[in-house]
Formats: structure tokens, sequence, C-alpha cells
């Protein structure tokens, strides 16, 4: 990360939000994700790709060489166990400096968020979100959006619940890995509008 805009790598450095620990993706927890990617391959029908079977060792090396995206992975501070991963997508900071806007510091989307099913619905993937929300206001962001298939009513649901607002529906937006030809959802949340 070192040849990073010094905001960018920063993103990498979550803090901790109990029951929350943020750590950047490495080599040593691509076995308990794979884990977590099994425990439901039905989910995987709605994701823009496949990370079941096959499928994870070709989705992982594309986060590794993406570059646009700073990959985290969640741990459990209850149990040590890793618990999910989620990234920050093509920060933006070449956003035109102002008076409101200093440090010329955009957009940056979170996204590719994986949970363990057995965290569903316990409250840790809204501590994740809040966690990466108020990190990135901290780094200097001023716009935090989350894009959504339009057919996942649970993301859909979870995103509402954090505050974004809905700003519409990209049509006919993506291709999955199945063949769907996915409209996306967008959602966002402003600086001075969270109320983290």
């Amino acid at each position: 990360m070192a040849d990073l805009h010094p905001r960018i790598a920063a993103l990498a450095h979550v803090p901790e939000a109990h029951p929350v620990r943020w750590v950047p993706l490495a080599e040593e927890h691509l076995p308990a994700l794979r884990a977590i990617c099994e425990e439901d391959t039905e989910t995987w029908a709605i994701y823009p790709v496949n990370m079941a079977g096959e499928g994870f060792d070709e989705e992982m090396g594309n986060f590794h060489e993406n570059t646009a995206w700073v990959n985290l992975v969640a741990i459990d501070m209850r149990t040590g166990e890793i618990a999910a991963f989620s990234n920050y997508i093509n920060p933006n900071v070449d956003f035109p400096e102002t008076a409101e806007y200093p440090g010329g510091m955009g957009t940056v989307e979170i996204g590719g968020t994986v949970l363990s099913c057995k965290l569903r619905g316990s409250g840790f993937n809204r501590a994740m979100k809040h966690a990466m929300i108020s990190h990135a206001f901290a780094c200097g962001f001023h716009r935090v959006v989350l894009n959504v298939d339009e057919r996942n009513e649970r993301s859909k649901a979870a995103v509402r619940k954090l505050g974004a607002v809905y700003e519409g529906t990209r049509r006919k937006d993506k291709v999955t890995w199945t063949g769907h030809v996915r409209d996306t959802a967008v959602f966002s949340i402003l600086r001075d509008e969270w109320q983290g």
C-alpha cells in the first residue's frame, strides 16, 4: 500500500468497534473465508461473482490484484473467529477541493461483503458497516455508496437500517456470473447526515 494515496491507505486501518476487529485481507485468512463462502451456496445466485467451490480461488485472486479495492477481514472479537470480509471500492481522491469539501476526498463504495451465516440477524453486519462508514468519513471522504442487486431484499433492508438514502436504480447495470443482467439499487450516505 506504499504507493497508494495516504487516505486510501488509511482505509485499511478501521478502528476496532466491539464486536468487530478489522484486519487487511491476507493469505492466512483464505481457508476460513472459503468455509464461510461454502456455508450458503444458494446466496451466490444473486451475487455478481461466485465465490463457492472453484469460483473462490479465482475471485480471491481478483480481489488481491485489484488496486482500486481495499480488502478487509472482520474478526468476531467475542470468539476470535473470522466472521466476514468486505471492501472499500474505488475510493475517489480526485474530487475538486472546496471549502465545503477540503482535502479533495470524494466518494467511496462499500461492497463485496460476505458474512458467516451464523451471524446473520445478530447485529454483526450492522456493526461492521457502521465502523466502515464512520472510518471512511474520518479519512475525509464525504459520500459513501452501497450498491445492491435489486433482487437482494435482505441487503437492501440492512442498508436502509444504516440510514442510507435510496438514490435510484441503474437498470440493466451489470452481468453477473450466472449471465443474469441485474438492476442495481444505489444507496448513499453523506458525511453531514451520518449519525455515527
